[in-house]
Order: C-alpha cells, then sequence, then structure tokens
C-alpha cells in the first residue's frame, strides 16, 4: 500500500509542483547562497531538485538515495580538482533530501553531518518553506566546506551555481 501511494503520490508531482515551490525568485536567492557560500571556501555546491521520479523507476522502487548518485555523476558533481564538489538532492515528491559529498570532502566530514543538514531541510519543507529551507542547507553545507576547505583558494568555479530543476 505505501509503494502504491509513492507511486500514485509521484505521478501526480509534476513541474507545476517545483514551480510553485521554487519559483523564480526563490531559484535566484538558491543561486546567491550558494555564490556567497563559495566565496568563503574553495568548495563546490550543486542543488538540484526534481518533481518526481518517473514511471520506470518508481517500479523498480529507486530510492532518492540510488537518485541523487545519478544525478551527482550526471552533473558531474566528481569532476572538481580538490575532489570537494557537494550534491544537496531535493525530490520533491518525498519530500526528502539527499546530500552527497565527493571524496575529498566525504573522508573529512563522513555521513553524519550531512545526514543532520538533510533532516533540518525536510523539516523546513514540511512546513512549506522550500526557500528558507534550502538557503539553510547551503550555508550548513558552506559551513563545513569552510572548516575543511578553508579560504577560497585561487581555483575558478568549477561547477555552476544555478540551482538544476530536473
Amino acid at each position: 500500500m505505501k509503494r502504491l501511494s509513492r507511486i500514485i503520490r509521484h505521478l501526480l508531482s509534476g513541474h507545476f509542483a517545483v514551480k510553485s515551490a521554487f519559483p523564480r525568485r526563490s531559484l535566484r536567492a538558491i543561486e546567491q547562497a550558494i555564490q556567497e557560500s563559495e566565496a568563503t571556501h574553495s568548495g563546490q555546491i550543486r542543488f538540484a531538485v526534481e518533481a518526481s521520479l518517473d514511471f520506470r523507476a518508481l517500479l523498480h522502487n529507486q530510492s532518492s538515495r540510488d537518485r541523487a548518485i545519478e544525478v551527482f555523476s550526471q552533473l558531474r558533481v566528481w569532476d572538481t580538482e580538490h575532489n570537494n564538489g557537494v550534491l544537496i538532492y531535493l525530490l520533491l515528491a518525498d519530500r526528502t533530501v539527499e546530500i552527497l559529498a565527493d571524496r575529498g570532502i566525504h573522508i573529512k566530514s563522513g555521513d553524519a553531518a550531512w545526514k543532520t543538514i538533510c533532516h533540518d531541510m525536510e523539516a523546513a519543507f514540511r512546513q512549506g518553506r522550500f526557500e528558507a529551507g534550502s538557503i539553510d542547507g547551503i550555508h550548513a553545507v558552506g559551513r563545513h566546506l569552510r572548516h575543511h576547505f578553508p579560504g577560497k583558494q585561487a581555483s575558478p568555479n568549477e561547477l555552476p551555481d544555478q540551482p538544476v530543476v530536473l
């Protein structure tokens, strides 16, 4: 029953849900938060939101974590000089957040910090606070990156700062 409920929720969620939760001004605010954060460390942050999984993924009961791994690869978050890219992935239909960190940052911070940030963001989203929850999450990720990769070294911005709507 739970699986059927999830399939129906995903089938009924579309790009309108993303536009409602993340209007253009919110996407610009998220981009600005990423730029501000990256000005204080040498890490790279990507933010991606997806309305729902496609029917095939739902039939195979794909988890948001597995989908985030695919997106991490598709967006080439792993392709940074210092292996310090971080993906914040939101699957809107499930209201779940996954944070994936490349090996350079993962070795230093582990999963516990990311899980706490995910839970805080999910709590904000349950209250309908999508923009604020996203920006708070970006700032929290930025604090970890600042701790482990302090200062903006003379490296270029390796990944785009614009949020990705999948």
